[in-house]
């Protein structure tokens, strides 16, 4: 019972693990669209951890069933199609910083990113989790079901806070938020190539 409790123990902490190493993309990107659009409501944490959450747990499931045989041409690729999405948006975002534009003219009355530009963060910051979801129950010990549940709200969570802090600290900045949150996107973007690269 002791050896049963400790394998427990162990699966348990490596999903953690690879759950919030899956999220850390999306919590930053979270702290982006704080910063961009300053006044959160709880309905921005909900919305953006759903989104995050959502695409979290739905890469590795796709992952698993494409099965191996496509697990060198997803990794091939997935670290380019993050760094092309995250740097394009973080790109527009200092532009438009530098150009003075409000965040409603950027993104609407709301004040939160739309649909395509939530679409596209949500992508680039899960496209990695499809290479992981193929080997994700038999690397980890546990069931397909348990594991993208456990990884999906680990960033739903990451996420809601990360736009919650983003926007405190867009609020201190007062200026350049949007600007800085650019930055910081083109930053992860090449850290995910970067890592991608010396990994690969």
């Amino acid at each position: 019972m002791i050896f049963f409790g400790d394998l427990m123990m162990g699966m348990y902490f490596t999903l953690f693990s690879v759950a919030l190493g899956l999220a850390a993309d999306a919590f930053a990107v979270s702290l982006c669209i704080g910063l961009e659009i300053g006044r959160v409501k709880i309905k921005d944490m909900i919305v953006t951890g759903l989104w995050f959450g959502g695409f979290q747990a739905l890469m590795p499931t796709v992952g698993y069933l494409l099965g191996n045989y496509m697990y060198d041409l997803i990794n091939a690729v997935d670290h380019w199609i993050a760094f092309a999405l995250l740097s394009l948006i973080g790109i527009n975002m200092i532009r438009e910083g530098r150009h003075g534009k409000t965040v409603e003219e950027v993104n609407g009355a709301s004040g939160h990113p739309g649909f395509c530009r939530m679409l596209v963060m949500a992508v680039a910051t899960s496209v990695d989790a499809l290479a992981v979801g193929i080997t994700l129950p038999t690397a980890v010990g546990s069931g397909l079901l348990l594991s993208v549940s456990v990884i999906g709200f680990t960033a739903f969570l990451l996420s809601a806070v990360g736009v919650r802090l983003g926007a405190r600290l867009g609020t201190s900045l007062r200026t350049g938020a949007e600007t800085s949150g650019g930055v910081i996107l083109v930053a992860i973007a090449l850290k995910i190539l970067v890592g991608h690269l010396m990994n690969g």
